[in-house]
């Protein structure tokens, strides 16, 4: 009887010390196999449209897409098989309207034939043409010979460069232009076969900020031509918003409890839609039913600070409360980037009564009194101490994981725990069981396993095939979701790899392609 009592008790100090009970499983349990993986660049199937041009489609072309001509002699602009025809003998300058603006949208021109010498590409600008956007690739007969920006302001010319990148000695003019415009930058790129290739970059905020409101409101888009005796056949003009070249940063959607959504048979996810360098990537928010592998983009996300202008952040972690009836979140403001020295990166409280999970959105957006280092937020309502809590990244000697509690979703937090010895990224909250645990990715080809609230190290992640090899970065993040009776598997991890796209200039995070695992003990 003795015997029996000590055994007991030490089982209750055991099961104090783990946090474990009879029937609970532990993360590192469950063995993660590797079910599909896919890299989305520009996929057609997953374009959401906003505008364009179908030739084929067009009655009555001059009241659908009007013409503009910008100089004394004017082109010729017709259907013919099919094709947008613009044909000038002489000099001449022409806009076809095909659209409104969104400095966060992806532009592209199906270019069938090119013949003499002259420009084609994208012209955004004002009713007057007082302000004036333009990207172009200048041509002679069949060959790409540069790519220009040109920007003017109040009738001003303030900048006519070339923006080229990995241009080649007789490069055939492209089927295909893709212009990606990502708030304060842009990547244009061209595509024959195979993968679109980087033709064109830049920064060009302190130009002109498109990411301002006004633009928005009063830019039209036009496909522009510049001719000397010469014709273009286009086969179509489209924006749309779009996968860009690669995701990252996914977390799945949740309850103000931490909960994973699943709404119309699906789980959500925010993913960061990738552009170049750090300021230029987009919140994109991404569906899927979790027993296949279908994920589907929904729509974008930018962030209103009252300040005029419409923000590109990612990294965020989207709630809907069901208390208060709202959708809320956390971000990391990246886009302080654009204007290096003059703000800094920070953590932001954001908030929509519109559900801003599709088409384009906006959510407004707060400091949180959190500036500088930290990244990669998880917010939860703990309904066991009536505290929100918050799981991040800080920069101590590199980035580690910390929790941090408050009376307030949107401020007054304070650290309880952490940081932890291991790099950090990805950082979330997940229940496995009845149990909370936090996850986080790390430079180490490891995803780290750690106890709730308190962070106490428990092991790591068993996974055949980790969306990483010898020579690849591992800086993933988990993404481990438990799922309900029903499934085929109780757990389902989505996650991405850090392979950057070929052929950008300069800094770049622009990976990744993502990774399916199901899970089961």
């Amino acid at each position: 009887m003795r015997i029996f009592r000590h055994i007991t008790i030490y089982s209750i100090l055991i099961t104090l010390v783990t946090g474990t009970t009879q029937g609970q499983t532990v993360p590192d349990e469950i063995e993660f196999i590797r079910q599909g993986v896919r890299r989305m660049i520009f996929d057609e199937d997953q374009s959401i449209p906003l505008a364009g041009i179908d030739p084929k489609g067009i009655v009555g072309l001059s009241t659908m897409h009007p013409t503009s001509h910008y100089t004394a002699n004017n082109s010729k602009v017709f259907i013919k098989e099919d094709k947008l025809v613009i044909q000038s003998a002489e000099e001449s300058k022409t806009g076809v309207w095909f659209g409104g603006f969104n400095p966060f949208a992806t532009y592209s021109i199906a270019l069938f034939s090119t013949s003499g010498k002259g420009e084609i590409g994208f012209d955004f600008s004002d009713a007057e043409t007082k302000k004036q956007f333009l990207i172009t690739v200048s041509f002679d007969e069949e060959l790409l010979i540069e790519v220009k920006l040109r920007v003017t302001k109040n009738t001003v010319v303030i900048a006519d460069e070339s923006i080229a990148v990995n241009l080649e000695e007789q490069e055939k003019i492209p089927s295909k232009i893709i212009l990606q415009m990502l708030g304060s930058g842009l990547v244009l790129y061209s595509q024959n076969e195979g993968l679109p290739k980087v033709i064109g970059q830049s920064d060009f905020n302190k130009l002109l900020d498109l990411r301002k409101k006004e633009y928005i409101h009063s830019f039209q888009s036009n496909l522009f031509v510049q001719l000397s005796n010469g014709q273009v056949e286009v086969s179509g003009v489209e924006s749309s918003i779009t996968t860009g070249v690669g995701l990252a940063d996914i977390r799945a959607v949740t309850y103000e409890n931490g909960d994973p959504l699943l709404d119309q048979g699906r789980l959500w996810y925010t993913m960061s839609i990738r552009g170049r360098h750090l300021p230029h990537h987009i919140q994109g928010v991404f569906s899927m039913d979790p027993s296949v592998f279908d994920v589907t983009l929904e729509g974008i996300i930018v962030f209103d600070r009252d300040d005029g202008l419409l923000r590109n952040e990612i990294a965020s972690h989207l709630f809907y409360d069901r208390n208060a009836e709202v959708w809320r979140g956390l971000t990391t403001g990246f886009s302080a980037y654009a204007n290096r020295g003059k703000e800094k990166k920070q953590l932001l409280a954001i908030e929509s009564e519109l559900d801003p999970r599709f088409g384009f959105s906006i959510m407004r957006a707060e400091p949180i009194g959190m500036i500088g280092s930290f990244e990669d937020p998880h917010i939860l309502f703990d309904e066991s101490v009536k505290k929100w809590r918050m799981l991040t990244c800080d920069n101590i000697d590199g980035f580690k994981a910390i929790i941090l509690e408050s009376d307030y979703w949107n401020k007054g937090y304070k650290k309880i725990a952490g940081p932890v010895d291991h790099d950090s990224t990805g950082t979330s909250i997940q229940k496995i069981g009845n149990k909370r645990y936090c996850f986080s990715g790390s430079k180490e080809r490891k995803i780290f396993v750690y106890s709730y609230p308190d962070l106490i190290e428990l092991g790591t992640l068993k996974m055949d095939l980790p969306p990483w090899d010898e020579n690849s970065k591992t800086r993933v993040w988990p993404n481990v979701v438990q799922l309900p009776d029903g499934y085929p598997f109780k757990y389902v991890a989505l996650m991405m790899d850090r392979y950057n796209y070929p052929g950008m200039q300069g800094k770049n995070w622009t990976y990744g392609a993502l990774y399916l695992y199901h899970g089961h003990e």
